[in-house]
């Protein structure tokens, strides 16, 4: 199997609450179950979203390329990075999610602050980026599965 690491960013169009993204992370999950794709998913407060998705090469570029660009929740779609990788990051997890705060994301990407006279940021190598979101991931909650609080909300919104 040729495995593929792609990494994006986006920001949510509207409010995305928390049964909605309960409601994404259980949709998400049974796709990349059926479909061996593995990752995590990053979301702030503000409504931004910062993943990774890896698998087979197909199955990943289908799922970002066909799926998510077309997903009409959320805009500013951007390839943080993409490619053939040596092993899975996030094998354990088919969605892991975490929160996260606007200023994470922004230590995590290596951006410029906003009062930098928009100065454009270069974004960390694959490798380097992996490696602080690993980090990243390890130092706080992170939701694995069917058994996550946004999950129950869910079901009292209902």
């Amino acid at each position: 199997m040729d495995l593929h690491h792609l990494i994006y960013q986006s920001q949510a169009l509207g409010d995305f609450n928390e049964p909605a993204l309960a409601a994404l992370l259980r949709r998400g999950r049974a796709h990349n179950q059926e479909h061996n794709i593995s990752g995590v998913l990053l979301h702030t407060a503000d409504g931004r979203f910062l993943q990774v998705l890896e698998g087979p090469k197909t199955a990943v570029r289908h799922l970002y390329y066909h799926v998510i660009l077309s997903d009409t929740r959320h805009f500013h779609c951007q390839v943080i990075s993409e490619g053939p990788c040596a092993q899975r990051s996030f094998a354990d997890w088919t969605m892991g999610c975490r929160l996260a705060q606007a200023a994470d994301l922004r230590t995590l990407l290596g951006e410029a602050p906003a009062n930098t006279l928009g100065l454009a940021h270069r974004p960390y190598p694959r490798p380097q980026l992996l490696a602080r979101l690993e980090h990243f991931v390890a130092q706080g909650p992170i939701e694995t599965g069917q058994e996550h609080p946004l999950d129950s909300q869910l079901t009292r919104h209902r």
